[in-house]
């Protein structure tokens, strides 16, 4: 089961307390204070796991609690720390905190972790307190109580590619076509139920990531049909794929809407590099379909998931912009040199 949102409670250990005690050696009746500190609370930390796919595990259990600290001892024997706790979630998570609304963490890469719940401080002993004018302080910290909150855990796909388009467009068949994605494919609308992620490869040691994502409606961006509570999962892709059944005959109409529902949810998503797909060119006779004049030759592509037509090509104009894209990144970072 796809699971991209959950709510869980986290809370780090508290320290130990620091520990009362005084030397009992052999011919010495009153020796000095020995007592040691408390070990410190360990911390909650969320990593970053590419193996991982969703948050379906958060659904069963909701609280994460690390080990406190253990108590100070005699002979100035600091307690045992407590262990870390270290929760693994998919690339890709985003995790906010439910009391402020604050963005705590965007782990959008694979291994980055953080720090989310830090472990309390152990207290101190009783040889802390020792003083010219106290030799035998009776008096010892409490550890001090570990960080908690709540948490608001929301997957985004990382994706290079993010496929948009009408219900029953083909995202499905382009994304089995193109990518070892195995997605469920039928001749009916909302196939597609969760998002799927496939990886397309280019040639030996290059390729990228493809998103498909739940057929969007006119209205989505308020609600309608199922594409608004998936649409957060190609607001990290570099390049936008509209892909528009060319049989229907509404080539320019379907884009509209599209275009529009993006830019309703998210306007940083409208102002995204993109490509039109005119798919299942398969159906028109001759391959010869009617083009909106809107549209130049180098708008678009012309496709069918089916047959492959036009794969090579469209992978083509992919891999251009893609690598347009990261020299200007590069282009972009200060020279270190």
């Amino acid at each position: 089961m796809f699971i991209d949102y959950a709510e869980i409670e986290v809370k780090a250990g508290h320290g130990g307390p620091g520990c009362i005690s005084f030397r009992h050696e052999k011919y010495i009746n009153k020796g000095g204070p020995d007592g040691g500190d408390g070990g410190r609370g360990g911390d909650i930390i969320f990593r970053a796991d590419r193996n991982l796919a969703t948050l379906m595990d958060f659904r069963y259990k909701k609280k994460y609690s690390a080990p406190n600290g253990r108590p100070g001892e005699g002979s100035q024997r600091s307690g045992k720390s407590g262990q870390n706790m270290i929760i693994l979630v998919p690339a890709g998570t985003l995790i906010k905190d439910m009391v402020s609304g604050r963005v705590l963490a965007d782990l959008d890469d694979n291994g980055k972790e953080v720090i989310l719940a830090k472990g309390g401080r152990g207290g101190r002993g009783n040889v802390r307190f020792k003083s010219a004018t106290n030799q035998a302080p009776r008096r010892a910290d409490e550890g001090i109580p570990g960080e908690e909150y709540r948490l608001a855990l929301e997957l985004k796909l990382l994706a290079d590619v993010g496929l948009v388009g009408l219900p029953n467009a083909g995202k499905s068949t382009m994304l089995a076509r193109l990518s070892d994605a195995r997605p469920k494919i039928a001749d009916y609308p909302f196939t597609t139920l969760v998002p799927n992620l496939g990886m397309v490869r280019l040639r030996e040691f290059k390729s990228f990531a493809m998103a498909d994502i739940p057929g969007i409606i006119e209205g989505a961006s308020q609600g309608k049909g199922l594409g608004i509570q998936f649409l957060k999962h190609i607001q990290r892709t570099r390049l936008i794929l509209y892909l528009i059944d060319i049989s229907d005959g509404k080539i320019a109409g379907t884009l509209k809407i599209l275009k529009r529902e993006l830019k309703n949810f998210d306007p940083a998503l409208a102002k995204r590099p993109s490509l039109i797909v005119l798919n299942k060119i398969d159906l028109i006779p001759e391959k010869k379909p009617k083009i909106p004049r809107s549209l130049k030759k180098d708008d678009y592509i012309l496709f069918s998931g089916v047959t492959g037509f036009g794969a090579k090509d469209l992978l083509n104009r992919i891999e251009q912009e893609l690598d347009r894209q990261r020299e200007m990144e590069s282009a972009d970072q200060p020279d270190n040199a």
